[in-house]
Parts: C-alpha cells; structure tokens; sequence
C-alpha cells in the first residue's frame, strides 16, 4: 500500500480527469476534504483513510444539510466525489479497499430529498417553443422580425435539435472546460440517414437519433447559411471578438500581421471567414443557454419563473416516450446502456401507472 500524502493522490486522481468541468469540481470539494481531514481527523495520509473518517464526514455533511448549509442533494454530490477519487485510489492499488463505499459509512449521509420532478420540456411547452421559432422565421423571410433569415434559420434549428433528438448540451455545444467538447460541425451530420454523430457521456463517439422535423430544419438551415466548409461549426458563435480573435490566428499562418489588419479593417467579419474558410468555434453551452432564455423571453413563456433550459428537453423527450408506454424507445433515443437506466430516470411514472392499477383492482374488489 501507499504512504502518499493525500493532497499527492487527490493532484494524480485529478490529472487523470479528462472533463475539465467534472474535475474543476471535483478538486474544489476534494479540496474541502482533505482540509476537513486533517482539521477534524487529524489525517494527512492517503493510507491513514478509514471507514469511521468516512463515517464522520457523512455525518458532517449530514449536520450541514440540518444547519441549511448546504442542500441534500450537494451533499451527496460531495461524498460522491470522495468516494470515486478512493474507487480510483483502490483501482491503482494504493489502497486496498474504498472505504467510502463501505454501508456504515454511506448509512450516515443525510436522506436525499432532491426534487426528482427536474426542469422537464413539457409537450405543451416544446411545442409552443416549436411554434414560435417557425413563426420567427417566417417573420425573418419577410423582413419582419428583429433578426436576420440565418439567424431565425439557425436558432430555430437549434431548438429542434434540442427537442426532438434527446442530445446533452454538452454533446453539442462547445464546453470551454474540456478541450474534447468543440460542438458538432457539419460532416457530423447526417441528414438523409437520419443520425448526428455526438462525443456522448462515456467520453466516447456515439450516434443520435435525428428525427425528420430535426433534419428538415438542419437542411433548411445549411442551404441559407451554406457553411464554407464541412468542418464549419453546426451553431457557430456570433460573438465578435472570438470572431476577429479566430481570424487573426487563422490569417496570421499565411500573412503577415499588417495584411491581416488591411483584411480586416477593408472587410466584413463574416466575409473573410467565409471566404478564407476559417473555422469558428461552436456556441458555448452557457451561449446555448442564455439563448434559449431569450428565446423564451420573446416567446412569452415562464416555466415557473424559469426558462426552457437545454438539458430539460432530454427529459421532456424521455419522459414522454416512456409515459406513453414506449421504454424501449426512450431508452433508445436517450441512448441509455441499460434499460434500467431509463426505468430509473422515470420511477415517478412507473409509481403513478402502478398506483391507477392498484385502484382499478382495488374498485373491481
């Protein structure tokens, strides 16, 4: 076994994370741990861990919760985050068992009373979003909306992608914390097969589903935006300075810095990163959602105080195909590895179809 230093391990654990955002918060809570450790347990040593250390932070993290510091469903976060980092200590044999996942000390965490009704697209909803961005761009085709006939092209394709494919924002969108998560460009989809090629949660490629109303606005939307290259981001960013930043790099390989400056001062913006088949990056997921907050905004819906997010859409999807009693579609289009996974995600559902079948034996009684 190991003698390492525990802020050692948490700093290798931490190297091996490819997703920046999971490991920027997995080192602030690890962070937060190892402090406690060693404040209230006196422990500093990777192998000097034992089930009552873990015992006592659940228990710690329980008292928070009561004291309202922190909320159930971040506690359980926290320890969840303990104990994948002493899964992977135990993985790479420097310790021999995870006491993390030992039962007397997960019997401590406080009761998780996350509310499992999660921000979902409701049909109503989705389709009154759907509406809008098709009246979006028949305003833009005739000159009567505030945005451009690309812009209404684009964000309209958008939405549908969201809400019909059951893709992750992450999945399509750029994620600034993980250098893997670029977006999808334009040879990823897949129009007439009816698929895009996403970089899915497992961290490896996978295909989503792309139902004919998704494609129809995709295709619709490239033959007015007509990319200038295949590589060109699906939904690119419409920020300026990352617009001009992207070109001078770009240009910068071939001219020199005055010819480049000429370029662009003489020049629209977007002119010379079409005709110089410059890639920008895809919108970030944070651009994605503050879109879609707009987009709601101008729509006039409120979701109870809130705006339609991305993330939402997944579930709404889900939860549809499987109330409707298709589990094996949901599964399929969610691109769930198990159908459990999927009966998992909407107990809610299975509960209430179970207690309308104990009423209806219970009547006939």
């Amino acid at each position: 076994m190991s003698d390492k230093k525990l802020g050692d391990a948490i700093a290798e654990y931490l190297t091996s994370i490819e997703a920046g955002n999971y490991r920027a918060n997995a080192g602030s809570a690890l962070k937060g741990w190892e402090h406690w450790l060693a404040r209230e347990r006196d422990v500093t040593h990777l192998d000097s861990v034992d089930v009552i250390d873990c015992r006592r932070y659940a228990r710690h993290l329980k008292r928070q919760v009561r004291d309202g510091e922190v909320k159930s469903s971040t506690a359980h976060t926290y320890y969840a985050y303990v104990r994948a980092f002493l899964g992977f200590c135990e993985a790479d044999e420097l310790i021999s068992r995870n006491p993390a996942a030992v039962s007397r000390a997960t019997a401590e965490l406080p009761e998780d009373t996350a509310d499992a009704d999660r921000q979902f697209w409701s049909a109503r909803d989705r389709n009154a979003i759907l509406s809008f961005m098709d009246r979006r761009v028949e305003e833009a085709l005739d000159g009567e909306a505030d945005v451009s006939r690309e812009r209404a092209y684009r964000d309209r394709a958008l939405v549908r992608l969201l809400a019909l494919t059951g893709v992750r924002g992450a999945e399509v969108f750029r994620d600034p914390a993980d250098d893997k998560r670029s977006g999808i460009a334009w040879d990823d989809v897949d129009i007439e097969g009816g698929s895009v090629r996403v970089f899915g949660k497992s961290r490896e490629y996978e295909y989503a589903q792309l139902p004919r109303k998704a494609a129809d606005a995709l295709e619709r939307y490239h033959r007015v935006y007509d990319p200038p290259t295949p590589r060109f981001p699906v939904f690119p960013t419409d920020h300026a300075p990352s617009k001009y930043r992207v070109a001078r790099e770009a240009l910068g390989e071939e001219f020199s810095e005055s010819r480049v400056e000429k370029l662009l001062d003489e020049n629209d913006i977007d002119d010379v990163i079409r005709d110089h088949e410059i890639v920008l990056p895809a919108i970030s997921t944070r651009g994605a959602r503050n879109l879609m907050k707009r987009l709601c905004e101008s729509a006039g819906l409120d979701i109870d105080g809130e705006y339609l997010k991305p993330h939402g859409a997944r579930r709404g999807l889900g939860h549809q195909l499987y109330s409707e009693g298709h589990a094996e579609l949901a599964q399929s289009a969610l691109r769930h590895a198990s159908i459990t996974t999927t009966h998992e995600s909407y107990s809610n559902i299975r509960a209430s179809e179970t207690a309308e079948r104990v009423d209806d034996v219970l009547d006939e009684g």
